[in-house]
């Protein structure tokens, strides 16, 4: 509990991936990617309750050696390519409160392809929630700017080079780029009525948590490797 707020945390690890095989499963520093984020929540003394929800047996029995709950299965209609994240989320959030015969006012969710997050991470972003009254709140990296929409480029059926926004070519210095910034996977926070009532996670009113650091989230294994030398460089 924080601020007199109960808090549930949500480990989202589906069994199936393309880019990865069993990816929630990969370690990064000894340590699978489904047990780091179990560490995370094991270290917030705030956390009323965390639990791993996934359609997987061993992703289950993975997650509950680290100390998540398992007090679920995810539905084969919530576990597809197409499936989204607040219905996941959702579903989550009403089976623990059945499971534990309590309401929760806020949750955090803590996608385990995000191996370098911290405590603190997950910390600041409840914190902002609360603190700015917020229905939600997220994680954010600097986009650097080679990758900003003012140098972004297209191709049109000839296979010629066009620019993404119109009158890219003006653009070309990176001093005029405004900033951007993208998600970063380390953590979402939500409040119940935001997730459960209006079906939302950061669609309006969002507070950011800007964070200043290189993280990686996983989707290849360039990135799984990255995280590997990104985890190994931090302990220099």
């Amino acid at each position: 509990m924080i601020e007199g707020r109960t808090v549930l945390a949500v480990v989202p690890a589906r069994g199936g991936s393309k880019s990865i095989p069993r990816k929630n499963l990969k370690p990064v520093g000894g340590i699978s990617l489904v047990g780091r984020a179990a560490q995370v929540a094991a270290a917030l003394p705030f956390i009323d309750a965390a639990l791993i929800s996934t359609d997987d047996a061993e992703i289950a029995a993975e997650a509950k050696a680290h100390g998540l709950d398992a007090p679920f299965m995810r539905p084969a209609e919530l576990s597809g390519d197409t499936s989204t994240s607040i219905d996941m989320w959702r579903h989550a959030w009403l089976a623990a409160e059945e499971r534990y015969g309590k309401r929760f006012d806020l949750s955090v969710l803590l996608e385990p392809t995000s191996p370098l997050r911290r405590p603190e991470d997950v910390e600041r972003t409840v914190r902002a929630l609360i603190d700015n009254g917020a229905p939600a709140a997220a994680t954010v990296s600097l986009t650097p700017a080679h990758y900003t929409p003012h140098k972004t480029l297209k191709l049109n059926d000839k296979g010629e080079i066009d620019f993404y926004l119109e009158g890219g070519a003006k653009h070309a210095l990176r001093q005029g780029i405004p900033a951007y910034y993208h998600r970063n996977g380390l953590c979402y926070a939500v409040t119940r009525e935001h997730l459960l009532d209006e079906g939302c996670i950061i669609d309006r009113n969002a507070v950011a948590v800007v964070i200043d650091r290189h993280v990686v989230n996983i989707d290849d294994m360039f990135e799984l490797e990255l995280a590997e030398w990104l985890l190994e460089r931090e302990k220099d």
